[in-house]
């Protein structure tokens, strides 16, 4: 299978009011051509989940520009000035939650665990309404496995096969969202014939599209190509 397609028909696979899983932490690991693509698309009430909603007109922050965006489910969105004001003007539904409980509930899915308890936000205001368990003495809450449409990840590299590494940092939530959705597609820098299989992080079993990113690095910023 020729796993290779190019960025715009990734649209054929993300339909209007689709759960998209899409990996970064700030733009660090964010498929900024796959989401290009969306964002120019005129796709309708999708909801978004990651670590937050990249930056104003950067990233996620172009599909909320776009209005592409019915609702945000993540950990925070200060960093994007145009979420918070969706938010304060009911144009954006948010669901806030803990970083690692995040993780977790994205590789619960991945793992086919349906839900997990967590002391993580117990007492606060986002415990409103989650079940509660006693475990030895202590209480935990009862957080849901969170799955997705489409994982959009971001990879350093990537082989024909799909087998893909990231880079340092941007690693953060896009290999567990590789497990973790019914289509994955990968947007990488590289794309080459083979990977040593002791380098592999994300197995190619997991991915079943790949698409070149347009963006170069340069001083440690993704620019588009000339």
């Amino acid at each position: 299978m020729n796993k290779l397609i190019t960025p715009s028909e990734v649209l054929k696979y993300i339909d209007n009011e689709d759960t998209l899983l899409v990996g970064g932490f700030g733009l660090s690991g964010t498929p900024l051509t796959l989401l290009d693509e969306i964002a120019e698309s005129g796709k309708k009430d999708l909801t978004i989940v990651s670590n937050n909603l990249g930056e104003p007109a950067k990233g996620l922050g172009k599909l909320l520009l776009a209005g592409c965006l019915k609702k945000a489910v993540g950990t925070y969105f200060t960093t994007n000035r145009d979420a918070v004001s969706a938010w304060n003007a009911g144009e954006l539904e948010i669901d806030l939650i803990p970083q690692g409980t995040l993780a977790e509930a994205i590789r619960s899915a991945g793992a086919g665990i349906g839900g997990f308890y967590t002391k993580t936000a117990v007492g606060t205001k986002i415990a409103e309404g989650k079940e509660e368990k006693i475990i030895d003495g202590e209480r935990y809450l009862l957080e849901k496995a969170i799955k997705g449409d489409v994982s959009l990840i971001k990879a350093l590299k990537a082989d024909s096969l799909g087998n893909l590494i990231y880079d340092h940092t941007a690693r953060n939530f896009n290999p567990v969202m590789a497990t973790a959705s019914e289509i994955v597609i990968a947007e990488a820098d590289e794309i080459v014939d083979e990977i040593p299989p002791s380098e592999i992080v994300t197995p190619h079993i997991y991915v079943d599209y790949l698409v070149k990113n347009k963006y170069v690095k340069k001083g440690g910023v993704y620019v588009e190509r000339v």
